[in-house]
């Protein structure tokens, strides 16, 4: 082995240990990569910066701006209202599983989640129905369906780029297509069994609550009328006050050492953590109050106030920063008097915490101040039923311009990247989109990653490390042909995608796949679909896909949850792939 081999080796162990770890983003791990690459001189420069002029980092890009021109104008919301429509609960799965992954064969299917899941959240609860029987199902369809075509994730165009950097022939729009479709059927038939015998069925909320199950973290203020001044803390919640727990006890912005053996002065502030109408039954009957924070806004909350929840999303320009330093309760004319969030104790002031991707906030607002919510692809109403009107003129252009695009990269006559390019600048000259939600509707998480993590990609290739891995791999399953080595391809991009970023694990594998296809001397093209297949569809847990990450909130799961309805999924997948992959794309060259 050269030294550059064991270099390369070094930088894309740490690289996985920071990814699996998720001690840093992502895409910050991916850029510390690059900068050691480049570093340690093991890409030029010119590759080094490559990742961020490949066509599949532009292409992505341009991707989320004709997504956000079908958003914007109403396209996706009128689908979902049609949906909404449904009123049996297995009609109801069934279409907005097919639907979801149709949608998502051409445009971001985080995007189309973002839409569809406030929408079926209300149907659901409006029919007296679990959400809980039908959100996993709609991020599981999100997945499948981005398989269908070469632009349904940013996965199958990183695949796409890479295989054509290393001088490969790439993939055309709709070579996916008819692999992705029996995916799709096939995954549809195993969560309509699914839905019924293995997921849990988390009760029905009330019509005035949001559907979101789950406790919450409030801040309480000690008024100096309050019944709890002068009790300790262990005696002070009353016996009927459910499962609610005092977590902290704040005096001025310090914490008592002792909240259970503390006597409640007024002033004080109390962090309490449970379901919402415990927390306010126990509010009430002790005459505490929300902490009030921005008072000059009581000037414009004039007119109705409503309770409503907003989901952090993917990307949000709020993840990492505390609710404080954005001001938020001025930015969105809303206050926030609880937080959600799975497996993290919260010990802080709610406006010290940092926000983090599917945390879930119940707001104190107007109607007036949810549109400006509605309006920012950082946060996805869920108590909201009601949706922006539709402006026909601009959802017309919007799908028009996205059917352009897709008809002019299949047909050959341009390149998807040159089509999508021009597809943003027309939905900005037609006024579908503003210039700034145009910008502001680009994820450069997953740019910064994508441009991060081929870097990677090519120091393998140039090292021979790829190559080393290729040959360890042969050297374990080559006797048993092809189809063995394709499974392992498969699964190891399948486990590495369950533990770290999806666009991170196939950078890592397609080199290990374009090596193991020239020492065989097959078509690199079966173990390519292998690599991005399996890196867009991963189930088992909620933490392996974006859109797993959005309905854990949302639907009040647990871990195990994702584990025993995805996992077998998963088995699916890994079956029908090595049984079908050669049949679509052979081995032969």
């Amino acid at each position: 082995m050269s030294l550059d081999m064991w270099l390369t080796f070094l930088v894309l162990a740490g690289a996985v240990a920071l990814f699996v770890s998720e001690k840093m983003p992502p895409e910050v791990v991916a850029m510390l990569a690059l900068a050691a690459l480049l570093t340690l001189r093991l890409v030029t420069t010119e590759e080094a910066l490559s990742g961020f002029s490949s066509p599949a980092t532009v292409t992505v890009a341009a991707m989320f701006v004709l997504s956000a021109g079908l958003q914007h104008s109403g396209s996706l919301n009128r689908l979902g209202e049609m949906i909404a429509r449904i009123r049996w609960g297995w009609l109801l799965a069934l279409v907005m599983m097919l639907l979801t992954a149709a949608v998502s064969a051409f445009i971001n299917n985080t995007a189309a989640v973002a839409v569809f899941l406030p929408l079926i959240i209300a149907a659901a609860v409006a029919n007296k129905l679990p959400p809980s029987k039908f959100l996993i199902p709609l991020s599981y369809a999100g997945q499948f369906g981005g398989v269908c075509t070469l632009i349904g994730t940013s996965t199958n165009l990183l695949v796409d780029s890479m295989a054509r950097q290393a001088g490969h022939a790439g993939f055309t729009i709709f070579e996916f297509s008819r692999l992705g479709i029996i995916f799709v059927v096939v995954g549809t038939v195993y969560l309509m069994f699914a839905r019924r015998f293995l997921l849990p069925d988390l009760g029905v909320p009330q019509q005035a609550d949001s559907g979101h199950a789950g406790r919450y973290v409030a801040e309480l203020l000690v008024s100096g009328k309050s019944t709890a001044i002068g009790k300790r803390g262990s005696e002070l919640l009353p016996d009927d006050s459910g499962d609610v727990v005092v977590l902290e006890i704040f005096r001025g912005r310090a914490a008592v050492p002792s909240p259970r053996g503390t006597e409640i002065e007024p002033g004080d502030r109390m962090l309490v953590r449970g379901t919402w109408p415990d927390i306010e039954a126990a509010r009430r009957k002790l005459k505490l109050s929300h902490d009030e924070v921005a008072r000059d806004l009581e000037v414009d909350d004039e007119g109705e106030r409503v309770y409503a929840e907003a989901m952090v999303a993917p990307g949000s320009h709020l993840i990492g920063h505390t609710l404080a330093a954005v001001r938020f309760a001025h930015l969105y004319h809303a206050r926030v008097q609880g937080l959600h969030r799975h497996r993290l104790s919260i010990r802080q002031p709610l406006d010290q915490v940092p926000l983090a991707m599917g945390d879930v906030l119940l707001l104190d607002a107007p109607e007036s101040a949810l549109d400006l919510m509605r309006a920012d692809p950082g946060l996805v109403l869920l108590g909201e039923r009601d949706q922006p009107r539709t402006s026909m003129r601009r959802a017309l252009f919007a799908l028009g311009i996205l059917t352009a695009v897709v008809a002019v990269a299949a047909s050959g006559l341009m390149s998807i990247v040159a089509a999508a390019i021009l597809g943003c600048i027309a939905l900005v000259l037609l006024r579908v989109l503003e210039p700034e939600d145009a910008y502001a509707a680009i994820d450069w998480r997953v740019v910064l990653l994508l441009a991060g993590v081929l870097p990677l990609g090519i120091a393998l290739q140039n090292s021979g490390a790829a190559a080393l891995l290729a040959d360890f791999s042969i050297g374990l399953v080559g006797g048993f042909g092809p189809v063995a080595t394709l499974a392992v391809i498969y699964v190891m991009t399948s486990v590495l995608t369950e533990v770290m970023s999806n666009n991170a694990s196939a950078a890592l594998v397609v080199p290990i796949a374009i090596a193991t296809a020239e020492s065989l001397g097959l078509d690199s093209k079966p173990f390519l679909v292998a690599v991005a297949f399996s890196a867009s569809t991963s189930f088992a847990t909620p933490i392996s896909y974006q859109t797993n990450t959005m309905v854990y909130a949302a639907g009040g799961y647990r871990f195990r949850d994702f584990v025993k309805v995805g996992l077998p999924l998963n088995i699916i997948f890994i079956t029908m792939a090595v049984v079908l992959i050669p049949r679509y794309f052979p081995f032969s060259p």
